[in-house]
């Protein structure tokens, strides 16, 4: 996170996302990318959990039935994925689709962030779910693969396994998740400059945003932030 200079901003940046979208991966790493050009800003980030698959089981489904469900098939699937992976290059990610045997539920992994959140450790644990799952090809709706990871993190492995099996977190995740829909977010990624109360007010854009933009809508939640 960037020191705060004497004449320096501070900024909230929420920050709404699945661990299943490819395209949160991207835009988190844009994200960092436009925080560390910019050494007048210090900035808070909200991580914000979204479902893309509610209704998934929690043991997730097999990837090829999840694609032909959601892209009418591997050939779509694979022209996406290509473009996808033109696109994280840029950004120092190597995707590997191809290593994903079945497709999670993302709800674990949320709860994961939760708790390596109470630790500081939040962004460093998104973006290590990110790397797991689409650059390994782990399963990152598995408690022990979890627990792992968070391990690799510098948590306590059994604390992790322990914090998992305990259930807690759950109903909150579901509850950011609704709250998001109701407030008209469809998609994700989406950024939120300076919101309040969880996505509720702020600088708004969606999408994986390239770095410049991100910068733009920092600037301007920190222009009206000057007229009061």
């Amino acid at each position: 996170m960037n020191l705060l200079s004497p004449s320096g901003h501070q900024l909230e940046i929420e920050v709404v996302f699945d661990l299943v979208c490819p395209w949160c991966f991207l835009g988190t790493r844009r994200l960092r990318r436009a925080l560390d050009a910019r050494g007048d800003i210090l900035a808070q980030i909200r991580w914000r959990p979204f479902l893309l698959n509610p209704d998934l089981g929690m043991g997730g489904a097999a990837r090829q039935d999840y694609m032909a469900r959601k892209f009418g098939g591997e050939e779509r699937a694979r022209r996406l994925h290509a473009t996808m992976a033109d696109l994280g290059r840029a950004e120092g990610i190597e995707f590997h689709f191809e290593r994903i045997r079945r497709v999670p539920s993302s709800i674990d992994g949320h709860r994961l962030v939760r708790f390596a959140e109470q630790h500081g450790l939040a962004e460093l644990m998104v973006d290590a779910l990110f790397t797991a799952h689409f650059c390994e090809g782990a399963d990152i709706g598995h408690s022990g693969t979890l627990a792992s990871i968070a391990a690799q993190q510098g948590l306590d492995y059994r604390a992790a396994q322990r914090f998992l099996a305990s259930g807690l977190e759950t109903d909150a995740i579901h509850a950011e998740n609704l709250r998001a829909h109701r407030l008209g977010i469809n998609g994700v990624p989406c950024f939120v400059v300076n919101g309040r109360q969880g996505v509720s007010a702020g600088h708004a854009i969606a999408g994986a945003q390239e770095p410049e933009v991100l910068e733009r809508l920092m600037d301007v939640a920190i222009a009206e932030a000057g007229e009061f």
